[in-house]
């Protein structure tokens, strides 16, 4: 289960907004803890999965929350993601708002120093992590037709230097630049863009940072709620942030870690 009863409220309503997730790798995911409380707060729902070997695991949160469209979709793959606007173009005719939580180093360019990355290497890291999502606004911009928003997901890793973050801290740092650029071209057409900045969570992409146990301590030994944050806190300001609520909020890049970005 992702949720617990003390989260079992909507925190806004989502009636009507259809919603695509990319990113959901198991229900430990920070796109799974969205995806819930977009379900809860009444929200349509499309899911895309990596491919075979992720889809087992991808399927027991899509199939619990309904999710009415749910499709592989691996970004380095020709043709996959655009498929995936296709089909939903196709079967809704819109689209409301989309959450890209993806990102992806080689393992030598994560645990290695920025100043030894290779160009492949890089290049790969920044296609899957960052330009990805400038495809996907790309591809959702004509069916945003009445206005949406558009939510990537950062780390604070990208404006200070975080022990083992390496390549993925000037990758981010590129991602939430084009947040910005993304809100300022597609405001005119009521096109939201936002990033979201969690603080350590134990999610499956996150095991892949060398010594990530010792950064999740230093996070909430800094933070001053003194704790750290889980996908439903991500969830909840993702709901706030592709409601009607917020609708004239665009551009920012939001962190939701108890604190831990006040601090030097």
């Amino acid at each position: 289960m992702l949720s617990s009863p003390a989260q079992a409220r909507p925190v806004v309503d989502l009636r009507g907004k259809r919603g695509l997730v990319i990113g959901i790798a198991n229900d430990k995911s920070i796109a799974a803890g969205c995806s819930e409380v977009f379900y809860r707060a009444g929200a349509r729902l499309a899911a895309t999965y990596l491919n075979e070997k992720a889809e087992p695991f991808v399927r027991p949160v899509t199939d619990r929350l309904g999710c009415e469209l749910v499709m592989p979709c691996d970004v380095r793959q020709p043709g996959q993601l655009e498929a995936v606007f296709e089909r939903i173009e196709r079967e809704w005719g819109g689209l409301d708002f989309l959450v890209h939580s993806i990102a992806f180093a080689s393992k030598e360019d994560l645990h290695g120093r920025v100043v030894d990355a290779s160009a492949d290497g890089f290049a790969l890291a920044m296609d899957v992590s960052c330009h990805s999502f400038i495809r996907m606004a790309h591809l959702a911009e004509p069916l945003m037709k009445d206005g949406g928003t558009l939510l990537a997901m950062t780390f604070y890793g990208s404006e200070r230097v975080v022990d083992h973050y390496n390549l993925m801290g000037p990758v981010k740092a590129a991602l939430e630049s084009s947040v910005k650029y993304l809100a300022a071209e597609l405001g005119p057409k009521g096109i939201r863009a936002h990033a979201i900045s969690p603080g350590p969570i134990r999610t499956r992409a996150a095991s892949g940072i060398d010594r990530f146990d010792a950064l999740m301590e230093a996070a909430a030994a800094r933070a001053p709620e003194r704790l750290l944050i889980d996908i439903s806190d991500v969830g909840n300001l993702a709901a706030f942030l592709v409601s009607d609520s917020a609708r004239h909020m665009t551009g920012t890049i939001i962190p939701v870690d108890g604190g831990a970005h006040l601090m030097a």
